[in-house]
Formats: C-alpha cells, sequence, structure tokens
C-alpha cells in the first residue's frame, strides 16, 4: 500500500533513464521526486512482520540507499513538517534514497502490538528492507536506533555497505552499572504515565532537556505535538523500558561492516561515554566527537553542519561541483540506475535481461569513464550519477 507525500517524479531526465530501464523499478525511479536544494517528497508504504504486525515506512530521494532505523517517538507524516527534524530529512536525502519507518507501536504503523523487544526490532528492520527490495544498502542508526543497527548489521553483513551511529549507545540505562541511569528512568516513565501528550512544563522541561536543550518554543511545541500523534501512554511506557533493557555489547564486537560513530560532547540523552563504548567495541569503527549538547542536532548548530560532512564523506558523497561529468550510454546509464537501488549484479542482469557479466562490463566502462577505481568504486559512481540526474546536469546520455 502506498501513499504519496507530494508529487511523483517530473525531470525529463529521469524518464528517459525510466525507459531505458525497460519498466518501473521500486527504489530511484518509482520512490518519487527529486532534491533539487528546494523540496523533497516522500512516499508511505506499509507492510507486515512475521508476527502481523504492519509497519510504515517512507521513501525519499534518489541514489544509493540509506535506511534509517526506527528509533524512539516518530510519526513519518508529522516529522516531515517537524522544524526538529525536515533539516535531517533533506540533509540525508542529498544525493541518497532514505528509507525511515516507523517502530511498531508508533506514528504510522500498527499500535495495539504483542512484543517489544530488540529481537522484533531487528525483525521489523528486516521486513522493511525485504519490502523495499533493497539488497545492499547503508544504514544509519540514530539514538535508541542504534542497537538495532548494530545487531542487523552484525547478523547481516552481506547486506550493510557502511554503518553510521549518532547519539547511539550499546547499553540501555539499566545495564550501565549506574544508580544514575537507573532512576532517570524511573523519573523517564513516571512523567511519561503521567504526563505524555499533556500540556505540562514539568514533563516538557525534563525531556527537551535530556534531547534538545536549545530549542525554541516552536519546536519545544512540536516536541508536545509529537507525544500526542507519536503512540499512547501505555505503549511509550513499554518502548522505553524495552530500550533501556538492551545490551549489544557483546554483538557491537561481531560487526564488520565499515562502522562511523559520532556523538554530541555534551549529550544529556545519551552519555558521550556510551558512544564512546560503541566505537570501542564494533572493530575498526571511527569516532567523532561532535561540539555541542542537544541528543537532535539542530539545523543552527556547528555540530549539524560537521555531522553530514563527516557522513558524506564516509558514505561516499562528493560536491556535485567537484564531479566529472561522463557521458553514458543509456545501456551504462539504466545499469548505474538500478546498481543506485542496491540491487546486485545478478539482479541487475534479470531486470534487462542480460549477462552478469555484461553487467560487470558495463560497470567496469562506467567506473572508468567516471575516473574511480578500488572497493568504494560502486558507491561513489552511483552516489555521483544519482545527484547530477536530480541536479538534471552533469551526466549525459547518448
Amino acid at each position: 500500500m502506498n501513499v504519496d507525500s507530494g508529487v511523483n517524479l517530473s525531470h525529463d531526465s529521469f524518464r528517459e533513464l525510466h525507459a531505458s530501464c525497460g519498466r518501473a523499478t521500486h527504489g530511484a525511479f518509482r520512490s518519487t521526486l527529486g532534491y533539487n536544494n528546494a523540496a523533497v517528497r516522500q512516499q508511505v508504504r506499509f507492510c507486515t512482520t512475521a508476527d502481523g504486525v504492519r509497519i510504515a515506512y517512507a521513501i525519499h530521494g534518489v541514489g544509493p540507499p540509506l535506511v534509517r532505523a526506527a528509533t524512539w517517538m516518530t510519526h513519518l507524516q508529522h516529522d516531515w513538517e517537524s522544524p526538529l527534524w525536515r533539516h535531517w530529512l533533506e540533509g540525508l536525502a542529498e544525493g541518497r534514497m532514505v528509507v525511515r519507518y516507523d517502530e511498531r507501536g508508533s506514528g504510522l504503523s500498527d499500535r495495539d502490538v504483542p512484543e517489544v523487544s530488540l529481537e522484533r526490532s531487528v525483525a521489523d528492520l528486516e521486513a522493511v528492507v525485504d519490502a523495499a527490495k533493497l539488497e545492499r544498502f547503508a544504514l544509519l542508526g540514530t539514538s535508541q536506533g542504534g542497537p538495532t543497527a548494530i545487531a542487523y548489521a552484525a547478523r547481516h553483513p552481506e547486506r550493510v555497505t557502511k554503518l553510521v551511529l549518532y547519539g547511539a549507545y550499546a547499553r540501555g540505562r539499566l545495564h550501565r552499572g549506574s544508580e544514575e541511569a537507573k532512576r532517570e528512568l524511573d523519573t523517564m516513565l513516571a512523567l511519561i504515565a503521567t504526563g505524555w501528550g499533556q500540556d505540562n512544563p514539568a514533563f516538557r522541561r525534563f525531556f527537551t532537556t535530556l534531547f534538545a536543550p536549545d530549542a525554541t518554543s516552536d519546536q519545544e511545541r512540536w516536541f508536545d505535538e509529537l507525544q500526542r500523534l507519536s503512540t499512547t501512554p501505555e505503549m511509550a511506557v513499554r518502548i522505553r523500558r524495552s530500550r533501556d533493557d538492551i545490551d549489544v555489547s557483546q554483538i557491537a564486537t561481531h560487526v564488520r561492516t565499515p562502522c562511523l560513530v559520532l556523538h554530541a560532547r555534551h549529550d544529556s540523552a545519551v552519555p558521550f561515554a556510551e558512544g564512546r563504548l560503541v566505537a570501542t567495541l564494533i572493530p575498526g569503527a571511527r569516532f567523532v566527537p561532535l561540539e555541542g549538547r542537544n541528543h537532535i542536532l539542530l539545523a543552527d548548530e556547528p555540530a549539524w553542519n560537521r555531522f553530514l560532512e563527516e557522513a558524506n564523506a564516509f558514505l561516499g558523497l562528493v560536491p556535485l561541483s567537484a564531479e566529472p561529468r561522463p557521458v553514458l550510454t543509456r545501456r551504462e546509464a539504466g545499469v548505474l540506475g538500478l546498481a543506485a537501488e542496491g540491487l546486485s549484479n545478478q539482479t541487475i542482469a534479470s531486470r534487462l535481461f542480460l549477462s552478469e557479466r555484461t553487467v560487470e562490463r558495463h560497470l567496469a566502462n562506467i567506473y572508468a569513464k567516471m575516473g574511480v577505481a578500488g572497493r568504494g568504486a560502486r558507491s561513489v559512481a552511483v552516489a555521483r550519477f544519482s545527484r547530477a540526474m536530480v541536479a538534471d546536469e552533469g551526466i549525459q546520455q547518448r
């Protein structure tokens, strides 16, 4: 089931590329819209998990897929206009196809669910990426979505190309060996039970101090509305307690995916030490401290720009002005467009009625024209291609 939020593809170049593939595809060409520094659109869809829970997920942007693991208190539609999240959605979608979803019990997903646990969170992520037909993709875990992303990456190393963790943790409050952390959770659960979704100044100050101490009054009011829309007080307590009774410390040591960990130095929601611990546990992870105190990075703070710069560099996004302008054949454009969806060479060959060897040859020609080589050639090529096509410039077809 699909629910459009905005218009579908409009650029002539995308229509040509769509035709060169011979059929409508799920990702870059059916997903929606262009990022043109002015407007990004999303399309909301639904899938059903093995235990019968309907999960709402949204796709926006064009390019290599980036999946954001669900975090606490989201609503796909409400977040779209949010003064706290809008810059995240636009920034992450520059040159990428972003897939995100509301966790079970929240937002547009089913509210009345039988189980809330780490195992179910990982299974829900599995259901979403399968429904979106993503074979390989980068994975983003922010805040409480971090443990889910870590567990998924450890379980499915063949599908996750890069892992980005921001404000994440391996140990919930109940596993940090700190009485202060346990008291903080007790306070949070009591406030949720009594003040969730109400115009309660004490409740608002507590959560604003934790998540966005520099938030404006408009952002605080949005936070209040999100509480009412995202879930019920009872479900909020269940989810919060489950999130804080997680420990993926051992699982993290088995992650083999290249990983970037970023954390605000004065984050109150998830202590800086917990982010540093995550980077220590994951072999080869790179750790980037961000100067700031907001758990939800705000658009006007330097830490947000640093986050984007680091994430883009890690994921392979190159500024459009610095990109070469190769001439691709229509067949090469079709192959690269499908690669941008995260499809394997075997699947691309099947879609285009080619041999796998022919697909490999087309990709080799594309890399040579773009001047890229090595293990990261594929991700860099599809990122450059998608951004140039969305901007309606840069790559020519003949």
